[in-house]
C-alpha cells in the first residue's frame, strides 16, 4: 500500500517536474495581516504577489500546507465532527501560477497527476464549473468547460453555484471562479443504481471533493464590487487527507495511515475501541448535547472548536474513560 508520504512526495515531484518551485509550509499563526487569524488556505502567504504589490518570482510554486478551518469565507467549520472527511487542522496540497500558465495548463496537470500518475479511474472523476453570476455580470466558465471536455464526457461536467464555485478567502481580497474535483468511491453497485453526477456536493460520504482550482481573476473591493487583478493567478488546494483515503482504499480518512497510528496508541491508553459504530455513537451523543456547543472530540484525532466560533479553544471534553 501507498503510504501518506510517498503519496506526498509524489504530488511535490511531479509539479516539481513541471518547473514548480518546492516551497516550504507557511506558519497557521499569521502574524502580517489584520484580516486573517489563522492560515486557512494554501494561498494565505502569497496574496501580497496576488495583489501584485510583491515580486511574483518564482512564477511557479508548489507546497504542502498545514491550514486550520477556523476562519474565512469558506471554512466549513460546522461540518468538522459530522463526517469522515473534514478536519479542523488539516494538510493542502497546492500548486500556484503567478501571471504564467492559467485554465488550460493548471486542468491538464490535474488531469495527469490524478490519472496518469496516480491511476485513478477517470468514470470516477466528476468535475464543475461555475455557472456565472448575473448580478455581478460573470458569465458561465464555458474555458474551463471546453478544457475539462478534453478529458471528461460532458455528463461529469457539472455547473456549480456561487456558494460552491466561486473562491474567496473572506469579504475582501482575491478570489475568481473555480473548479472542483470530485471522485465517487461508492461500489459498482451502488454507481449502477445512482449516478455520482447526482450525488456531487450532495453531502455523500463517498462522493466528496478533493481538489479545487481556482482561477484567480477579481479583487473584492471593501464596497463588494469586484475589480481585475493585475495578472491572472492559478491557485489550486487538493486535500491531502482525503486523497490518501482514495489511493488506501478506505472510506474513511480516520482509516488511513495519517490517523490510524495516533488511534491504535489512545486505544492502548484509553481503552476505548476506534470503528465507524462508535465514532456514529459519540456524534449522536454530542448533537444531543449541542446546548453546550462543543464539537465531538473525545478521542478523535481533529482539533476541536466551539460551534460558530473563529478561536480555538480548550473547553471541550473527551469521551469518559471506562472504570479500570
Amino acid at each position: 500500500m501507498i503510504t501518506a508520504n510517498e503519496i506526498r512526495d509524489s504530488y511535490k515531484k511531479f509539479f516539481e517536474s513541471k518547473g514548480h518551485v518546492i516551497m516550504p509550509s507557511a506558519p497557521m499563526v499569521i502574524k502580517d495581516d489584520p484580516t486573517l487569524m489563522f492560515t486557512n488556505a494554501g494561498m494565505n502567504q502569497w496574496k501580497d504577489i496576488i495583489l501584485g504589490t510583491k515580486e511574483p518570482e518564482p512564477r511557479r510554486r508548489a507546497d504542502s500546507q498545514k491550514c486550520l478551518r477556523v476562519s474565512g469565507k469558506h471554512n466549513d467549520l460546522e461540518e468538522v465532527g459530522h463526517d469522515t472527511y473534514h478536519h479542523t487542522m488539516f494538510e493542502m496540497l497546492g500548486n500556484w501560477s503567478f501571471g504564467d500558465y492559467f485554465k488550460e495548463e493548471a486542468i491538464d496537470y490535474a488531469w495527469e497527476y490524478l490519472v496518469d500518475v496516480l491511476k485513478l479511474n477517470p468514470a470516477d472523476l466528476y468535475v464543475t464549473v461555475f455557472e456565472g453570476s448575473p448580478e455581478e455580470g460573470i458569465a458561465r466558465d464555458d474555458e474551463a468547460a471546453s478544457y475539462w471536455s478534453k478529458h471528461l464526457p460532458a455528463d461529469h461536467i457539472i455547473n456549480g453555484n456561487k456558494h460552491d464555485n466561486f473562491w474567496e478567502m473572506g469579504d475582501t481580497g482575491p478570489c475568481g471562479p473555480c473548479s472542483e474535483i470530485h471522485v465517487d468511491s461508492r461500489s459498482d453497485e451502488e454507481k449502477a443504481l445512482v449516478p455520482g453526477r447526482e450525488l456531487v456536493n450532495k453531502d455523500n460520504p463517498q462522493v466528496i471533493e478533493i481538489w479545487n482550482i481556482v482561477f484567480m481573476q477579481f479583487n473584492r473591493k471593501s464596497d463588494g464590487s469586484l475589480e481585475p487583478l493585475a495578472m491572472n493567478v492559478i491557485d489550486t488546494g487538493m486535500g491531502f487527507e482525503r486523497l490518501v483515503r482514495m489511493l488506501q482504499g478506505k472510506h474513511s480518512n480516520y482509516d488511513t495511515d495519517i490517523f490510524q497510528p495516533v488511534i491504535r496508541e489512545i486505544e492502548s491508553l484509553s481503552g476505548l475501541k476506534y470503528g465507524f459504530t462508535t465514532l456514529q455513537a459519540t456524534m449522536a451523543t454530542e448533537r444531543a448535547n449541542r446546548k453546550r456547543q462543543t464539537l465531538p472530540c473525545a478521542w478523535l484525532p481533529t482539533t476541536c472548536v466551539p460551534l460558530h466560533s473563529p478561536l480555538p479553544t480548550g473547553s471541550c471534553r473527551a469521551t469518559q474513560r471506562p472504570a479500570m
